[in-house]
């Protein structure tokens, strides 16, 4: 049982135990556990936007679901020619990083485990994270699989505990039930409580207050605001702004004069200001599946076959989530690392696989021999609830309703007995 929460107006630091959740003032350990895991802020109890990040998300999976991989480092992404997708800290401690060329992070690390993604295995996970944050708040802000805001305003009546507490008691729930860790930023604004998340990984709980935000940023870099890309790093270094404190040194209209929009965003962001609220309701704008090969490749048997089960995997994502694509996409990557993008906009919405790959096959005919290539990918944008899909059928395919139904048999089939119950022939290319 959670300690009933009361007014703090001692001068003493309030405290929390992550373990067993006994709140108190501060000390080397907890005082009914005994464990060193606490986390000490004056605001801790008057806080309440959180960004909670998994550790090394896709890794953990796989280490929990095979124990033999507790001690190795893990790197989850495709072969040579692929890059990293995650890995876990034991790798990473080696420097191999999200999206580094699977090359470079095997020079790095060359007993690493290399593990090709299993997305249904992570999306299960997260669903099952996501159904226990749905029990502290609706207010859930997505930003991937494996991190979301949190806004827990005006909560504590109804858990009979403040915020901190119901985040320490989602990450010993994730822990205990799931065998997953994550960690917690806890602050007044999203931009802060994202910062807050990463400063103490993996397993951490850091908070930022209100009376401390001017002087945690002062001299810190400004590549911690997120979203600010290479570009937007490099516009930012040319005008001598490396960090906060720079920042600070320019008035708003400068700013905005010289950066536009992101100038006024920046003159807030300096000062610690975030007026975003946390959305449980920003749309998702594409669903997609991308491969990178081995060695490049024109063989038109073994294309069609990764377009197939590029096809699937965009559908089977869009059925979980209840959604339809108006929009279908095929990318391409030549040998010298060259772009192709191709798009056709469909008459009816779909989440079917069949009409994704058709779709998608169609615009890769268009193309026509540009190859080698070295890497395939395909998405569905433009999306729409599932009720919008499919409505009015082709009436220059009368087979596609037939392909659509046996479509939605087989989804029920592989629900029931599994993804490998039935397999198309095209997907063993």
């Amino acid at each position: 049982m959670v300690p009933p929460f009361h007014d703090r107006k001692t001068t003493a630091m309030p405290a929390l135990c992550r373990d067993c959740l006994t709140q108190f003032d501060a000390g080397r350990r907890c005082p009914g556990c005994g464990s060193p895991r606490t986390v000490a802020h004056p605001e801790i109890y008057a806080l309440s936007i959180a960004h909670m990040d998994c550790d090394a998300f896709y890794a953990s999976v796989e280490k929990r679901d095979d124990p033999s991989l507790a001690d190795k480092p893990v790197i989850i992404g495709g072969g040579r020619r692929g890059v990293v997708s995650t890995a876990c800290y034991v790798a990473r401690i080696r420097g191999v990083r999200s999206a580094m060329p699977m090359f470079q992070a095997l020079k790095l690390c060359p007993d690493a485990v290399i593990i090709r993604p299993r997305m249904e295995a992570y999306v299960e996970a997260s669903r099952a994270i996501r159904a226990m944050m749905e029990e502290m708040t609706p207010a859930i802000q997505p930003l991937s699989l494996d991190e979301a805001f949190l806004d827990l305003s005006g909560t504590q009546k109804l858990h009979g505990a403040p915020p901190a507490v119901m985040l320490a008691r989602l990450i010993k729930r994730m822990r205990d039930e799931l065998g997953l860790t994550g960690s917690v930023g806890l602050s007044h604004n999203k931009f802060l409580a994202k910062v807050a998340s990463d400063l103490d990984k993996p397993r951490g709980f850091s908070v930022i207050g209100r009376a401390d935000t001017e002087g945690f940023l002062r001299d810190k870099p400004v590549r911690l605001i997120w979203g600010v890309g290479e570009a937007g790093q490099a516009a930012l270094d040319k005008a001598g702004i490396r960090t906060f404190s720079d920042l600070l040194r320019w008035d708003r209209e400068a700013l905005t004069a010289r950066f536009g929009a992101m100038g006024e965003r920046l003159w807030h962001l300096a000062r610690g200001e975030d007026h975003r609220r946390v959305s449980a309701h920003d749309p998702i704008k594409s669903i997609s599946n991308e491969t990178t090969f081995h060695t490049d490749t024109n063989d038109p048997d073994l294309l069609d076959g990764h377009l197939w089960r590029m096809a699937e995997k965009v559908a089977d994502r869009a059925k979980a989530k209840r959604m339809a694509g108006r929009v279908v996409t095929l990318k391409l990557k030549r040998a010298n690392h060259s772009s192709l993008t191709r798009q056709v906009a469909l008459r009816d919405a779909t989440q079917m696989a069949d009409t994704i790959y058709r779709k998608a096959r169609g615009l890769f005919d268009q193309v026509g021999d540009e190859g080698p290539y070295r890497l395939l990918g395909c998405g569905l944008s433009h999306l729409c609830p599932e009720e919008e899909a499919d409505l009015s059928g082709d009436l220059l395919d009368p087979d596609a309703v037939r392909r659509s139904e046996a479509e939605r048999a087989t989804d029920k089939i592989r629900e029931k007995f599994g993804k490998g119950a039935i397999v198309k022939g095209r997907a063993l290319r």
